[in-house]
């Protein structure tokens, strides 16, 4: 950041000048004003009065705001000392600071496509440039056709607006470019052309999360959605009066739209504790107990499945969390274990405590390629899709415990060993360090 030398700025003799009339016409005005109240001086008196200090005082502010003539201005500025800043000098290190400073590129060239200022932001955007930009053809800062052509019809009088220029450098960046045309001091043709990148790869992943967001919606409420329709269809053709079909129909009906109820539901939970609308109580909470409630709801699924769910936490394991939120990312974590495990396995819920606190629940299933583990948190994502709808799932349990996780404070890490098992860790921190939820930087919110 740029900081400009205010604490050289000096006042000289004719500015204490100026300063002193400004503070006796003050002091008059003020004198005149009680003498008329109090001892009662006649109008005439006091409307004169008034009229001569109001006129110090007009003429005081018309002084300090007038500018000297060129060749008073020269001789004064010239009479100064040299660490005196100049309204001049002043100017142009305040214009440097502004661009320099801006998050937006600023490039200008004249009509021979040179460039003829910038600031650090333009800088960045060229990663092959490692000096001065300044007196260089555009030719040798880029080979991007969309910057060139863009600053051509800028030079040749056109502005051109909403122009997508993407470069690769360190990492892929997204700009859209806005030139206009700079007319030369006769009027008589371009003088040039100013073009201003605005840095918007944020915003196009924002939208590409979006667009990917609805597309995952639409699929999911799509397949239970047309099951119902179709059975819907078959029971009205005369399948209702089957005794041998119409329970079963009735039944799968019953599945799928338990099933868009849990989608909405999910989707409106993660939605909430992105936008922050998710309130945590935390408070001390004795895990032993916690655990035990989680395996007994989920009781029933795991004697389906022959599921031995272990309870490995010590009875004297305290942590700092919201219980509820606690028990809805437990639930979620246990439940996928057994839904993915192998006929017969088991399910381990253990605690540690290190830096943080640590709550990992381990299955002996068939595990997870290493490939997926990056995006195993995210919306809509499963490493079998068909066997996940089979089973139930939304693909949005995990996505739920990430950021439930996050609102604590805390992260959650996955493990898998293909073919062995995966253990999920829960971090939350120790003691009462517990913020409230935030929105992701990196994550739309939807409503």
């Amino acid at each position: 950041m740029v900081v400009l030398p205010f604490q050289k700025l000096r006042l000289t003799p004719r500015m204490i000048n100026s300063r002193f009339l400004f503070g006796f016409s003050v002091l008059g005005l003020a004198v005149l004003l009680a003498a008329a109240l109090f001892v009662g001086l006649p109008i005439w008196i006091t409307a004169a009065g008034l009229a001569l200090c109001a006129g110090l005082i007009a003429g005081w502010l018309v002084r300090g705001r007038s500018v000297n003539p060129p060749g008073d201005r020269a001789g004064t500025e010239q009479e100064l000392p040299p660490d005196v800043i100049t309204t001049t000098d002043f100017s142009s290190r305040l214009l440097e600071a502004t661009l320099n400073e801006m998050r937006e590129g600023l490039l200008v060239i004249d009509h021979e496509m040179r460039v003829i200022a910038s600031n650090q932001s333009a800088r960045s955007i060229f990663s092959n440039v490692d000096e001065s930009m300044n007196s260089r053809r555009l030719t040798e800062l880029t080979r991007n056709p969309a910057i060139y052509d863009a600053f051509l019809d800028g030079v040749r009088g056109t502005e051109r607006v909403g122009v997508k220029v993407e470069t690769y450098g360190q990492a892929r960046r997204v700009f859209d470019l806005r030139v206009v045309p700079l007319r030369a001091a006769d009027s008589r043709g371009a003088g040039g052309a100013l073009g201003v990148f605005f840095d918007v790869t944020r915003l196009e992943r924002l939208e590409n999360v979006r667009q990917e967001f609805l597309s995952n919606v639409s699929h999911e409420l799509r397949t239970p959605l047309t099951s119902i329709i179709a059975l819907a269809e078959t029971l009205e053709a005369g399948a209702i009066d089957d005794p041998t079909h119409n329970r079963r129909f009735l039944s799968i009906m019953q599945k799928n739209a338990a099933r868009m109820h849990h989608l909405i539901d999910d989707i409106l939970e993660l939605s909430a504790i992105e936008a922050g609308n998710v309130k945590l109580k935390p408070e001390t909470v004795i895990l032993w107990p916690l655990v035990e409630d989680v395996i007994g709801s989920l009781s029933a699924a795991a004697t389906a499945r022959k599921i031995a769910v272990h309870n490995q936490v010590p009875h004297n394991a305290e942590v700092v969390v919201d219980p509820h939120r606690l028990i809805q990312m437990l639930t979620n974590l246990t439940e996928n274990a057994i839904k993915f495990n192998r006929e017969g396995g088991s399910v381990s819920i253990n605690y540690c405590a290190d830096a943080f606190d640590q709550i990992q629940v381990e299955d002996t299933g068939e595990g997870i390629p290493s490939h997926h583990l990056d995006r195993l948190f995210e919306r809509f994502y499963r490493v079998d899709r068909a066997r996940s709808r089979e089973l139930g799932g939304t693909g949005l349990g995990l996505a739920i415990v990430k950021h439930l996780a996050r609102a604590h404070g805390g992260e959650i890490t996955v493990e898998s060993h293909f073919g062995k098992g995966t253990r999920f860790t829960i971090e939350l921190p120790r003691g009462s360090d517990v913020r409230s939820p935030a929105v992701p930087t990196d994550v739309a919110t939807f409503s």
